[in-house]
């Protein structure tokens, strides 16, 4: 049984009103067979097919990209299930929604044993409130859940609700699935574009294949524009170019969202890029970055972060020029702040690297929070108040300004901790300057550690 609207009967429609449906839709597979590029999940064997098959389904969450097919296994199990499909979408769909279909679904099962699924499209935009109110009917199998979404649930989703369900992570589509759907859809005259007598130049297929990025409704709906926006030549055929299919899709899709998965996965090949010293790869998703809409300021913090984390004492200036990267930014602005980011990332990534001043500040914290920590030495307490010195506070510190070299061998570390060392010099030309100049002051204490105390 299925409530609601059935995407795929298309029994009624006359093949010349059939365009009313876009194609991407009236192409959607109606069966597990039909569907490409998800074999790890859906090939012979796997258990969501079985699962499919044999309508056992437990709650499920289909986490994938935009086009991947998520929504196209929740159609084919509502075409396959014995029981009741029922359809959300969380943009629209309130708690009092979610109630209604509960309080349905339980009165389904007492009075005609029947099962309810319930289908949650873009699952992650329920607030907490919402996701908590479906929990006890999932928990106690009211309803099976199926919930959709292009972010990652373990971030996106509440912990219990992704705990009561089997998370199945879907692929963006191959360039070869993508021709495939693509060949599909040109020669189906029932649901597809094969009335139209068309036909498309290899070239022009494989650039609408590749600039899909693995989205299925980006393609098909790149080739229904090429298609019914040019006109028949002499011979009654349209034929599709690659000018045509230039002008059809105009922009690579690009799987992107500034505060989803794919964000923190481009944002974390970036810096790692950078930290490996590969400037044309951070470069490459600098520019994804920027052509997927994500705020220059944020990308020039996540600069300055680096200069000090990964580049740090091996080369100071980094931090300068990424600092002035973030002035530049906020002062410029898009489209000329790209090549701020620009040198600021090259500069970044061919820097000597060292890790030396977050390993210090790091195991400086470690200490602090896990050791016994005694208190300030009385000779580097504040004296600058009037009575001071009657507590010891300043007594017996030197000041290293009058003392050759402007260093002089005296404690600093709280009792307890001295001869602890945080900061060791990475190897580098810059830090082997340091270690010699530290290596210097420990000489100039006969022997003793007083200077790295």
């Amino acid at each position: 049984m299925i409530s609601g609207p059935d995407l795929f009967d298309y029994a009624a429609e006359k093949r010349g009103g059939s365009d009313r449906v876009p194609l991407a839709a009236r192409m959607r597979p109606r069966t597990i067979d039909e569907i490409l590029g998800q074999d790890h999940i859906l090939g012979p064997g796997k258990l969501l097919r079985r699962a499919i098959e044999a309508d056992k389904l437990g709650s499920i969450i289909l986490y994938g990209p935009p086009g991947s097919g998520k929504t196209t296994i929740a159609e084919v199990i509502a075409l396959t299930t014995k029981a009741d499909f029922v359809r959300l979408n969380a943009v629209t769909a309130g708690v009092a929604d979610i109630r209604q279909v509960v309080a349905t679904a339980r009165d389904r099962w007492k009075l005609h044993g029947v099962r309810t699924i319930l289908f949650i499209d873009e699952i992650h935009r329920f607030n907490k409130a919402q996701q908590d109110a479906l929990l006890p009917s999932v928990e106690d199998g009211t309803v099976t859940l199926i919930g959709a979404t292009t972010e990652n649930p373990f971030f996106d989703v509440n912990p219990p609700l992704v705990s009561r369900s089997r998370i199945f992570k879907l692929e963006p589509l191959g360039v070869d699935d993508v021709r495939c759907l693509i060949a599909r859809a040109l020669d189906d005259s029932e649901r597809g574009l094969g009335y139209l007598n068309i036909s498309i130049d290899d070239d022009a297929l494989d650039h609408i294949a590749s600039f899909a990025n693995g989205d299925a409704r980006t393609a098909l709906n790149a080739i229904e524009v090429a298609a019914l926006s040019t006109p028949a030549g002499e011979d009654g055929r349209i034929h599709i170019t690659l000018e045509v299919a230039e002008d059809s899709i105009q922009h690579r899709a690009l799987r992107y969202d500034g505060g989803g998965d794919m964000h923190y996965d481009v944002v974390s090949a970036f810096i790692k890029s950078m930290r490996g010293s590969d400037p044309d790869a951070a470069l490459h998703y600098l520019a994804r970055m920027i052509e997927s809409g994500e705020d220059p300021r944020f990308i020039a913090r996540r600069l300055m972060i680096h200069a000090s984390e990964d580049v740090g004492m091996a080369d100071s200036q980094a931090l300068l020029v990424a600092s002035a990267a973030l002035a530049a930014v906020e002062k410029v602005g898009l489209p000329e702040a790209r090549i701020i980011l620009a040198h600021a990332t090259i500069y970044i990534a061919t820097a000597p690297k060292s890790n030396s001043v977050i390993r210090a500040i790091d195991a400086a914290t470690d200490d602090v929070r896990t050791r016994s920590i005694s208190d300030v030495p009385l000779h580097l307490r504040d004296a600058s108040y009037r009575g001071a010195s009657t507590f010891g506070h300043g007594v017996g510190y030197k000041y290293p300004h009058d003392y050759p070299g402007a260093w002089v061998s005296q404690q600093y570390m709280p009792e307890g901790l001295e001869g602890r060392r945080y900061y060791e010099p990475g190897e580098n030309p810059n830090e082997a300057r340091v270690r010699q100049r530290m290596a210097e002051m420990k000489k100039g204490c006969d022997g003793s550690d007083d200077r790295l105390r």
